[in-house]
């Protein structure tokens, strides 16, 4: 079996003993991705809209460093304080994804998550 860890300055760095992601024969498996700007380090959290276009596009940039697209992703999990946001969340979602093509996914709701964001995001994708 390969590993190979996947890193880019273009997310968020771990805060913690994990990576970003790791590749695995042709599989990456990401850490979950929540909305810090990973330029400024602040979370961008002004909006469950916001803070949700920002995770996607932290989760982008960890999939580009992997060689890899939204296209590549066959499962998602999104963890969520509050399931009242889910059309709003799921909306932006939207946005990453073809419905045609759009990957296997659980929601679900949490107590508190990192840094107490509404939102975190993982995915596993394939070459």
């Amino acid at each position: 079996m390969s590993k190979k860890i996947i890193v880019t300055q273009n997310a968020p760095a771990p805060i913690g003993p994990y990576n970003q992601a790791v590749l695995s024969g042709n599989t990456l498996y990401t850490s979950g991705q929540i909305a810090m700007d990973p330029m400024t380090g602040q979370l961008v959290n002004d909006s469950i809209e916001n803070e949700t276009r920002q995770v996607m596009r932290n989760m982008e940039e960890v999939l580009k460093a992997a060689g890899m697209g939204f296209e590549h992703v066959v499962k998602t999990t999104i963890f969520i304080n509050d399931m009242k946001q889910f059309s709003k969340i799921n909306s932006v979602y939207a946005e990453f994804f073809d419905e045609h093509s759009a990957p296997a996914r659980e929601t679900v709701e949490v107590s508190n998550l990192p840094k107490y964001v509404n939102i975190e995001i993982s995915m596993v994708a394939v070459l």
